[in-house]
């Protein structure tokens, strides 16, 4: 779950695969933390240097969860050190759970989860309902008239939409959501989704519990999606055209998912593909939202300056009004192992990068620990082996690194690892001496010291992102709903300092073999 992203190539990733880069890994202090004097229910920052079990144990004491009778959990994480609370919600759907045909669903769901309730963003929503309605069969009938080729009834479609439209527009208050927050004094409303997960969050000041309590509950009780559904897909397919069709960058993440999996739904981009995205209907939308919003799907995590009995009553009040459903049962088919390596190349008007990937098992597995730690001997910042071989050494790259959980880490995913290479030099010599320092990880044991630098620098990361409060919430959900129990957070600190040298080699020589690997080829078109 430690990912270093180079900014170029990365960018495209965290857009369009749903990624969320965590804090880069720290250099170490050279000399201790100062003593911290603790009041009551505070917990200190995290030491980077000293031992980290008093600090553990005192975010075990101060954490509370429960789950309510519809299913809905929450994980309450008391932290008074300022009078401020951040909020995540955490939904256990994203894009491997579309279904074929409707790509994108998912992202486009979380774009229009801000745009209000049958409350909020509008000042008469029944008139404004039946205007809706209106537009979704206009919707239909333009598709079904441009499948037919029916150019004259499309023209005459169209006006009336946008008729309807600008008739739904006087009924919508835009943004009223965001004004709400933002008058309140939150701060930060946002969301992403990934291949796995929809996560939604923003941060208020303690005595707007209750404010939070309403506005969370009711845009998932009561959702409305407005005619900006169909704006909406004019700025995603937007999207898609600027980081992905006419990116060649993008263009090559795409097709290496589509060569690294063959059958898992990790294939397919967050984003959607550009067919898909266009027909999808609001009537996609409600049927994905029903189907994988019950509150047994949704994790909350509550963060800051808050009493937990208090945040369970207005829990039970607000978010208890959901009625419990059945949570959708996760049909994702396995990868079959790879047999051979895969290969392709694009030429496109770009610098020239190289990509390689192996297969690597999910999060969960007992060896989790050793990946990450081969992700940061190879490819944490100008400390790294690869950095320090390709791009000081020989100067053969502008930059190579790599990391793991690509794209995604909650089912068996991809060690990933690229190159931009240098003016003068070729993807064929990046590829040669990536391979050698991958190579050498099987054939070389790494030393002591380097290895316990390494951890260091792992421990620190882990550690730094759970210095704020919205840092916190969104770690302990990834643990609490991926590996089962918000309490792997920690035993993942554990589980780093168990890596041995053998067990580097061990995994190594297990995963980085041609059979298993995937290889991206960006050449520079000329002319």
């Amino acid at each position: 779950m430690l990912r270093r992203l180079l900014p170029m190539l990365m960018a495209t990733i965290i857009l369009w695969w749903g990624l969320t880069p965590e804090v880069a890994l720290a250099q170490t202090q050279t000399a201790p933390p100062p003593q911290r004097i603790l009041r009551p229910g505070k917990i200190p920052t995290p030491p980077e240097q000293s031992s980290i079990q008093p600090y553990l144990d005192r975010v075990i004491e101060q954490l509370t969860e429960f789950r309510l009778d519809n299913g809905m959990k929450f994980i309450v994480l008391e932290r008074h050190q300022a009078p401020v609370v951040s909020f995540v919600t955490y939904a256990d759907v994203g894009g491997v759970d579309e279904p074929d045909g409707k790509t994108g669903v998912a992202h486009f769901l979380e774009h229009l989860a801000f745009k209000g309730t049958t409350r909020i963003g509008t000042t008469d929503y029944k008139a404004e309902k039946s205007l809706l309605d209106r537009l979704e069969q206009l919707d239909a009938q333009i598709r079904t008239a441009k499948a037919n080729n029916k150019q004259d009834d499309v023209a005459q479609l169209q006006t009336e939409f946008k008729q309807v439209e600008a008739q739904a527009d006087k009924l919508v208050k835009q943004n009223e959501l965001g004004q709400i927050v933002k008058q309140a004094g939150g701060v930060g409303l946002n969301a992403t989704t990934s291949a796995e997960a929809t996560r939604y969050f923003y941060s208020f000041p303690a005595n707007k519990l209750k404010l939070w309590m309403s506005l969370e509950s009711e845009r998932f009780l009561d959702p409305v999606i407005r005619r900006e559904f169909y704006k909406e897909k004019d700025v995603i397919l937007e999207e898609r055209r600027m980081r992905v069709d006419n990116s060649p960058i993008g263009m090559m993440v795409e097709k290496f998912i589509d060569t690294a999996f063959k059958v898992h739904p990790y294939r397919r981009p967050v984003i959607g593909y550009d067919e898909d995205i266009r027909n999808l209907t609001p009537e996609d939308v409600q049927q994905f939202f029903d189907t994988h919003y019950p509150p047994s799907n949704l994790t909350i995590a509550v963060v800051g300056d808050v009493d937990p009995a208090e945040v369970k009553r207005l829990a039970q009040i607000y978010f208890g009004r959901y009625q419990a459903k059945p949570k959708a049962q996760a049909n994702i088919p396995a990868e079959p192992p790879q047999t051979q390596t895969r290969e392709f190349t694009l030429e496109l008007p770009s610098q020239p990068w190289y990509l390689e990937g192996y297969h690597r098992p999910a999060v969960t597995h007992a060896d989790n620990a050793v990946y990450e730690i081969i992700g940061s001997l190879l490819s944490n910042g100008r400390t790294s082996r690869l950095y320090k071989s390709l791009v000081e050494q020989q100067r053969l790259a502008l930059n190579a690194q790599g990391f793991g959980g690509f794209p995604g880490d909650k089912y068996p995913n991809l060690m990933l690892f690229y190159a931009l290479t240098a003016p003068g030099h070729t993807v064929d010599e990046v590829a040669i001496a990536l391979r050698q320092e991958i190579d050498k990880l099987k054939t070389e044991p790494v030393t002591a010291a380097e290895l316990q630098r390494v951890k260091t620098q792992a421990r620190a990361s882990l550690l730094r992102s759970l210095n704020s409060n919205m840092g916190m919430a969104q770690q302990l959900l990834e643990y609490e709903v991926k590996t089962g129990s918000w309490r792997n957070l920690f035993k993942q600190l554990d589980e780093i300092a168990a890596v041995t040298t053998a067990d580097i080699q061990r995994v190594a020589k297990a995963s980085f073999t041609p059979e298993n690997r995937t290889i991206g080829k960006l050449l520079s078109k000329q002319g």
